[in-house]
């Protein structure tokens, strides 16, 4: 794919081929669009527009706190002639930087869009509960009063840490 944007320069440099190869089968960061959305207050949506790939033509890869999505077109049989050529026949990896605790709920390919759902699963040792606090109970004229205070203290402590 010689484009026309590089044609300035081709006519205008001598032995850089190898570098207008390396330019035109280049991964582009740009392509393809895509949107992101926020459906609710854990739960995201990737849309991405693959016209062109089947599903079998895209890989999505999530290691740790990064989703990869990558497509790489098989190469077409057959002896017609491809007069124009519209659809976007490049391959593309595309990186998505997730949030901590995110991750690929669903993804699903339909009319040319790659839809992948997100959502956000918080551990429960991680996510904030409430510690209810007890009065310590008043011995009468005892004088053990200040022990006591302090031992119904400290297993509520122990808790809260």
């Amino acid at each position: 794919m010689r484009s026309s944007e590089y044609a300035p320069l081709f006519r205008s440099t001598v032995g850089f081929d190898r570098l207008f190869d390396m330019l035109d089968t280049s991964v582009r960061t740009d392509w393809p669009p895509y949107n992101i959305e926020k459906k609710s207050e854990n739960d995201y949506r990737i849309t991405m527009a693959v016209a062109g790939f089947s599903a079998d033509e895209v890989e999505l890869t999530q290691h740790g706190p990064e989703l990869s999505v990558a497509g790489q077109k098989k190469p077409e049989e057959g002896e017609h002639q491809l007069l124009h050529r519209g659809l976007a026949i490049g391959n593309f990896k595309q990186v998505f930087k997730l949030a901590d605790y995110v991750k690929v709920a669903n993804a699903s390919l339909e009319n040319g869009l790659l839809s992948i759902d997100l959502v956000r699963e918080i551990p429960e040792q991680l996510k904030p509960r409430r510690i209810v606090i007890s009065a310590p109970t008043q011995a009468s004229g005892n004088a053990d009063t200040g022990e006591q205070i302090s031992q119904d203290i400290k297993p509520q402590r122990k808790a809260a840490a």
